[in-house]
């Protein structure tokens, strides 16, 4: 493998830069009347913030104007009404998520709408695992009421930092005791799963104030954790005031030492890791979702403005960016869309066959549990490897400290594998998703 250990998040394939124009258009309806739909993942985009962070490139807008939120739901529901129709009356839905941006950005009232719009319209039954990611100024408690009175099973905050001087260098308005006390709200409301994000490979950061930070996290005993590399990408504020890249191996380094620094602590408290960035505590259920959803093999249905739905062929989306021009635009072109504007696809990524097979490796082997390959072979008919020979190369590297093996009939890295995750899903991607990708984000 060429490059450094951080070029690329792979948290889906194909990755979303990946993304185009789809001509002729699809209809909503014809891409969705084969697909196994008894198990599928609800996603909802609610794209504002209170602030755009210095390292943010998400597709979301930083405090709109009173009236945009209120055009964004009502085109949501018409968005709604027209995708119900689509997937028909046996759809049902295994869990969902509402993330953004900030989806607590919205008013408590605009959010039992949002949730009570999604039962009534999408048929989301509310006994299902449910998450919610909000922020430490927006997670108030009239909010995160609605949230607990719906059944939200997971409330996720990106904190980043517990240190102050650390969330001001990439533009983040908080305090760590403001931190403090949004978490106590959340655990005061008896949510089941808390997760919570850090950051690391922050400017100035060093190991002792990156495990101060974490130990703060700590405190709370959170379900979930995850720990994520700084980047510092195109078009975000970050990338236009350092001239700091993937390319920077010295910063390499730094990221590396302070991921293994922060791992060993987590292990050592209890936490097992189920990716290079998520960590989940000892004594947490699993939730009863994840046995009955599978990434690899069922499809998620996306609504909002930049989010992305998957079927088994089709990938689709509204158009993405980071620039906030762009954004807005993108933005006032849905709140202005009809309930017909919805029935048609003209974004997204038509899967080959072996984009298929990639994407079931890559999304199964970046997981700790690794990829089965009887479960590969019953689906595509072959050995993966004969199908992706990247992974025989894979097997064959770093024999002194090896990134993949075999463990009976699956494919799993190895601790040494899993933290190079950035640097093996791009390898793993195909040379077509590769060059679209290095493309980039549009203004």
């Amino acid at each position: 493998m060429e490059g450094g250990r951080y070029e690329q998040y792979v948290y889906s394939y194909p990755h979303k830069l990946a993304y185009g124009p789809i001509e002729p258009a699809r209809s909503l309806a014809e891409v969705w009347a084969r697909e196994p739909k008894d198990s599928l993942f609800l996603y909802v985009h609610v794209p504002f913030c209170e602030q755009r962070c210095g390292f943010c490139n998400l597709f979301t807008f930083a405090n709109p104007n009173e009236e945009l939120p209120d055009r964004y739901m009502a085109a949501l529901e018409r968005q709604m009404l027209r995708t119900r129709a689509a997937l028909g009356a046996g759809a049902t839905f295994s869990q969902y998520a509402v993330g953004g941006g900030t989806p607590t950005y919205l008013s408590a009232a605009s959010l039992a709408r949002l949730l009570d719009r999604l039962s009534e319209v999408m048929g989301l039954d509310t006994r299902a695992p449910g998450s919610v990611e909000t922020s430490p100024v927006t997670a108030t408690e009239a909010r995160l009421r609605v949230l607990r009175e719906r059944g939200v099973t997971r409330v996720s905050m990106g904190v980043q930092s517990f240190d102050d001087e650390e969330s001001a260098s990439v533009g983040r308005r908080q305090s760590a005791r403001d931190v403090h006390e949004a978490v106590r709200r959340i655990r005061g409301l008896g949510f089941p799963t808390l997760n919570l994000d850090l950051m690391y490979g922050l400017p100035e950061q060093s190991e002792a104030r990156f495990l101060a930070s974490l130990r703060a996290a700590l405190e709370h005993r959170p379900e979930e954790l995850y720990l994520y590399p700084l980047y510092v990408r195109r078009l975000t504020v970050l990338g236009r005031a350092t001239t700091t890249g993937a390319d920077d191996r010295r910063w390499d380094d730094v990221r590396v030492a302070l991921y293994r620094a922060g791992r060993a602590l987590l292990l050592s408290e209890g936490y097992a890791q189920v990716s290079m960035r998520m960590f989940r505590r000892g004594d947490a259920p699993a939730t009863t979702a994840e046995a009955s959803y599978q990434c690899q093999r069922d499809g998620m249905v996306g609504l909002g403005p930049g989010a992305r739905s998957y079927t088994d062929r089709v990938h689709y989306s509204t158009a993405y960016a980071v620039g906030p021009q762009r954004v807005r635009s993108i933005l006032e072109s849905y709140a202005d869309a009809t309930q017909e504007d919805f029935d048609c696809i003209i974004w997204g990524y038509e899967l080959s066959d072996e984009e298929k097979r990639r994407r079931f490796v890559l999304l199964s082997l970046l997981h700790e549990s690794g990829l089965d390959c009887s479960a590969y072979a019953n689906r595509f008919g072959a050995d993966p490897r004969e199908h992706v020979p990247e992974l025989a190369e894979l097997l064959l590297a770093n024999a002194s400290e090896p990134l993949l093996v075999r463990r009976g009939d699956r494919l799993v890295l190895t601790s040494a594998g899993l933290e190079r995750s950035d640097q093996i899903g791009p390898y793993l991607m195909s040379a077509a998703v590769r060059e679209r990708v290095a493309r980039g984000p549009s203004a």
